[in-house]
């Protein structure tokens, strides 16, 4: 066929969809392969990253995708880590940033990353992972380009703590009061009733919404959790973002962020959320892994230094915010490893968070529950929060159980004679009635203006 035999709408139809065609192909492609993968770091040559960037590594043998994240670098070396399980990972395996187009045998295709329930109003009732995935099975999950990510608000724009939270704990809401954006770390051994106390306050706590995290838990405590320990009405406001144990170290990691994320956001929508991460330690130990893949080096008891510095980047960003309407106060328990109050991370805690509730295993070695240990708990925003007669009726009966507990070895064996000292001879007199104003069981609910009325009842009679 001449030239000459073509006709200009031809021509044009031939132009047009070549430049249709060359408007569909990637102005370019970047692709990287596995250079080695050690414990639970893949490296990467051909592609640098970003610190945060995702990527998704090819599985060959599994016919799918590893969703990874870029932790580190070295010279053009990329260091990822999964998200996932990495079972069947080959050597070689091409290596794609996300929304970068892959060539696949069909043509270019484009991965656009994990797709996780939106945060917003449509997370209430649900259970998610670290990443926002769901675990209930009630769908709902879609891709956004555009994650929400929260920063540490300015300090001198935050609202001030001023108003009580009632926890519907009695020990709580009487002796160690709690203030709307308050940060309070409860420390416990295994074993002394942690789990409970963390029920009693998802079920009890007065808040619109509830973030419970459950990190590194163990995933039979996730479904009991949640079928033992919500009922209808705390399901209905809380979230349950849950990590557990068998995640790699980075979904761990994530978990504790995500649900701080979450948590923020409905602080800054105005309402009075209550966060509870289970456990700071484990938030603490999963970094610990990362940092140590990455050469990191060892400091104290084996966590490398930038776990001491992840801990206050995660607690900072919980609190007030600059709006006067909403609050977001936080639970956060520090799992004290053989007992020790001197752990690196609960040193590292207390120094972050504005008061800590000590459950003592002696306590709940004789049924005393919930096993908190007055003595050495302390709420460092009850003086802003309660009233100046709320204070001295809680020191006082703080000062009767310390002398009582000095004290009692010797009146066990009689060596003391009644009316040497008129502190301890009240503190004996009213032990069974102090013994059972801090006791409370895991169904009962004290409000926080009875259990002020009891706590000032006792503290009265002391003085008679």
């Amino acid at each position: 066929m001449k030239a000459s035999d073509v006709s200009q709408a031809d021509l044009q139809h031939y132009v047009d969809s070549q430049r249709a065609k060359l408007a569909s192909l990637p102005l370019s492609v970047r692709e990287g392969r596995v250079k080695r993968v050690s414990g639970l770091l893949v490296e990467v040559e051909g592609l640098p990253l970003s610190i945060g960037a995702q990527a998704c590594v090819e599985n060959s043998r599994q016919g799918n995708w590893v969703d990874a994240e870029c932790i580190g670098f070295e010279r053009d070396t990329t260091f990822l880590m999964a998200f996932d399980q990495m079972t069947g990972l080959s050597p070689g395996a091409v290596v794609y940033p996300l929304l970068t187009p892959q060539r696949r045998a069909k043509g270019y295709q484009m991965r656009q990353g994990i797709a996780s329930v939106p945060i917003g109003p449509q997370l209430l009732g649900r259970v998610v992972d670290g990443l926002g995935r769901p675990l209930d099975g009630l769908g709902g999950a879609s891709w956004s380009d555009n994650p929400l990510r929260f920063a540490s608000p300015n300090p001198l724009k935050r609202k001030t703590i001023h108003e009580p939270l009632d926890t519907g704990v009695r020990a709580i809401n009487a002796m160690l009061s709690v203030g709307r954006g308050q940060r309070m770390g409860l420390f416990a051994g295994s074993g002394v009733g942690k789990s409970v106390l963390l029920s009693m306050l998802t079920r009890n706590c007065v808040a619109d919404v509830i973030v419970i995290a459950l990190v590194g838990e163990r995933s039979r405590e996730v479904r009991e959790f949640c079928d033992d320990q919500l009922d209808d009405a705390s399901r209905a406001r809380a979230v349950v973002v849950a990590s557990p144990a068998d995640t790699s170290p980075l979904a761990r990691a994530k978990g504790a962020e995500y649900a701080t994320d979450v948590a923020t956001w409905f602080r800054d929508q105005g309402k009075h959320v209550v966060l509870i991460v289970d456990s700071l330690t484990r938030y603490a130990m999963a970094q610990r892994e990362i940092g140590l893949s990455l050469g990191e080096a060892p400091v104290a008891r084996g966590y490398p230094a930038s776990v001491f510095g992840k801990l206050p980047a995660l607690v900072e960003k919980v609190g007030n915010g600059e709006h006067a309407e909403g609050s977001l106060t936080a639970f956060y328990t520090v799992l004290l490893e053989g007992d020790d109050v001197h752990d690196p991370v609960a040193d590292a805690a207390r120094g972050v968070l504005d008061g800590h509730i000590f459950l003592s295993r002696e306590l709940a070695d004789a049924g005393h529950y919930p096993a908190i240990d007055i003595e050495k708990s302390i709420s460092r925003v009850m003086p802003k929060v309660a009233s100046q007669e709320h204070v001295l009726a809680a020191r006082r009966i703080k000062q009767l159980i310390s002398r009582h507990e000095r004290s009692r070895d010797m009146v066990a064996m009689g060596a003391y004679m009644q009316g040497t000292d008129p502190d301890l001879d009240a503190a004996l007199r009213l032990w069974p009635h102090i013994q059972t104003f801090l006791q409370q069981e895991s169904h009962q609910v004290a409000d926080l203006e009875g259990s002020i009325t009891s706590l000032g009842t006792i503290a009265k009679a002391s003085k008679l």
